[in-house]
């Protein structure tokens, strides 16, 4: 597959000329899309614009990952956006800020690539500065569990994965099965000790590669034969939890469509999930509404809190949980043993 890119000035109506980009996608099997971005223009810096950030991934194969990480890159940056997006063979997975209208244009161009036309990109409260740059990569895996075999990814997406359930299926699933139910935390563990469903069960994790690890321990064989509803921030972690899952042995086992955000969307702090949501950029934490409840503990005094501080020694990424009076205290900043592992480069959501 090849990527193209020119520019040619087109006349509009009332004699209006405008500038437009015009991405040629060309594919081995003699496929040609085009798709054209009209009235590129980065607006005055006096225009006050709202922003927003999108959180998004899609499942499908790609024979050129790379060629896909140049179409996007040249896309992001001619539209002013910032973030992190992750290729692979296996799909896309990226969260973005900026402008709204950069933001619709890119929505609206990277969907006419046919792999990427179903993908459901979820919008939040936040701008482009809650990423210091912008880092499209292409990677092994779009998650790294450290497990590039464990999945097959066809034009459908995610083969023998969980069922997909939307939120108020999953409020029904309790209502019908009672204590029966088992939330599985996807997420690393220390997402968990500011917000999760209650109730659920979330594995000794400090990245995700060490899931695979924590299936086949054996601490989980007693849940084999038990629903389970597998959740994550967007989704994307449990597309591959839940096909690891099933691999080994787990006979009932669901996940959440569009994860953790489209359900605190749909329920905000009336549902199963409690607490906030921890999220991989400057903002750290996103709330569903005021009346969230405060279910972490500061690391030093247990005082509620959820409020991640970076540690102060350089080139450290471990994270603290801290209450504000613990927070200004330099001792409280260094690394210890009991920190919270940080944030990782290869997780978008």
């Amino acid at each position: 597959m090849a990527i193209g890119v020119t520019e040619k000035v087109v006349l509009r109506a009332n004699c209006v000329v405008e500038t437009v980009l015009v991405y040629s996608f060309n594919f081995s099997h003699g496929l040609n899309l085009t798709t054209v971005l009209s009235g590129l223009k980065i607006p005055n810096i006096a225009d006050v614009e709202l922003q927003k950030i999108i959180l998004y991934y899609g499942f499908t194969p790609l024979a050129d990952p790379v060629a896909v990480k140049l179409w996007q890159q040249d896309l992001c940056e001619r539209l002013g956006l910032k973030g992190r997006i992750l290729i692979s063979e296996h799909g896309i997975n990226g969260t973005l800020g900026g402008d709204m209208s950069a933001l619709k244009q890119y929505v609206k161009l990277t969907k006419q690539y046919p792999g990427f036309k179903k993908i459901d990109f979820k919008w939040s409260m936040g701008n482009g500065d809650d990423f210091p740059r912008l880092k499209v990569r292409v990677r092994n895996e779009l998650v790294a569990f450290d497990a590039p075999d464990a999945i097959t990814v066809t034009e459908k997406g995610v083969i023998n994965g969980g069922k997909h359930l939307k939120p108020a299926e999953v409020n029904q699933l309790v209502e019908e099965r009672g204590d029966d139910v088992v939330f599985f935390d996807g997420r690393n563990a220390f997402e968990a000790k500011i917000g999760k469903f209650k109730n659920a069960i979330v594995p000794e994790t400090d990245t995700t590669h060490d899931f695979i690890r924590e299936l086949e321990s054996g601490k989980y064989d007693h849940l084999k034969e038990k629903p389970i509803v597998t959740y994550c921030t967007g989704g994307i972690r449990c597309e591959i939890l839940s096909a690891a899952m099933i691999n080994r042995g787990f006979q009932e086992v669901f996940q959440i469509q569009g994860g953790i955000v489209r359900y605190g969307e749909t329920f905000k702090d009336k549902g199963l999930w409690e607490g906030s949501l921890y999220v991989f950029d400057e903002r750290m934490t996103m709330d569903f509404s005021d009346e969230t409840k405060v279910i972490g503990e500061c690391e030093v005094c247990s005082e509620p809190t959820k409020t991640f501080v970076n540690c102060a020694n350089l080139g450290c990424k471990d994270l603290v949980l801290l209450c504000e009076p613990c927070s200004n205290k330099t001792e409280n900043l260094v690394c210890k043993p009991t920190h919270t592992r940080g944030r990782s480069k290869d997780l978008v959501g």
